[in-house]
């Protein structure tokens, strides 16, 4: 249990200042009947603000489709960012969403977003072997070896101490592959395949883990229903 404004302020809604004027108006209630004070006590989950349940109260977790030109930076004056695309509450949250991982601003795709550490922890983790799928599109036509060369484990890109793990790659057509991998190395894929001559000229992340962009079209969002912190 916990005092109503400082749920209002930590999910994003209100300041504490602002929670005792929401109050005076009705717009805050508890199980349908209006709160009286600000500082009253109360679980989360029998919140509403302006008739509606408050939002992901044991923290946000949601699918990005990211457009191509847009960076992953908290960094204002930076041009457009992936947070200009959310909700502005997400930002207030105290912790603040912030994206799992990164895309470089010339790639498109999955983003997940959330204020859970447990998750950024859990995605990012070397130890995790999170899988990560791109299609990516390059400038000439791809050789079959490329799908031993990626599987081996012996890739070692340059300025790097260590080979990449083992990658499946997959050719859809002459200039297009898919590449699964599970590291989250700087500008791998590109890299990847920079290395053995390709350059790689349009990159879209369609999976991470057991997320995808099912249905979400490009510049939306999704927030995932049901999560959980690890205990």
């Amino acid at each position: 249990m916990r005092r109503l404004d400082q749920i209002l302020s930590s999910l994003g809604y209100c300041t504490r200042r602002e929670a005792v004027r929401w109050v005076k108006d009705g717009r805050v209630c508890l199980d349908g009947v209006p709160f009286t004070k600000a500082d009253q006590k109360a679980d989360p989950h029998a919140i509403t603000v302006d008739g509606d349940p408050v939002e992901a109260p044991d923290g946000l977790l949601a699918i990005l489709h990211k457009p191509v030109g847009f960076i992953c930076t908290h960094d204002e004056g930076a041009g457009e960012t992936i947070y200009d695309l959310l909700p502005d509450q997400w930002r207030r949250r105290n912790p603040a969403v912030t994206s799992v991982g990164r895309l470089d601003k010339e790639t498109s795709g999955l983003l997940l977003v959330t204020d859970i550490g447990d998750i950024v922890h859990r995605h990012t983790s070397p130890r995790s072997a999170v899988e990560k799928v791109y299609l990516a599109t390059v400038d000439h036509e791809l050789d079959p070896k490329l799908i031993e060369i990626f599987a081996r484990g012996d890739l070692m890109l340059r300025s790097e101490e260590k080979p990449c793990l083992p990658a499946k790659l997959e050719i859809v057509d002459a200039l297009t592959a898919r590449l699964t991998i599970t590291e989250g190395r700087y500008h791998q894929v590109r890299r990847m395949f920079a290395s053995q001559g390709w350059k790689v000229e349009a990159l879209h992340r369609e999976r991470v883990a057991e997320y995808t962009l099912e249905g979400i079209e490009e510049g939306e969002w999704l927030v995932v229903d049901g999560v959980m912190r690890e205990e």
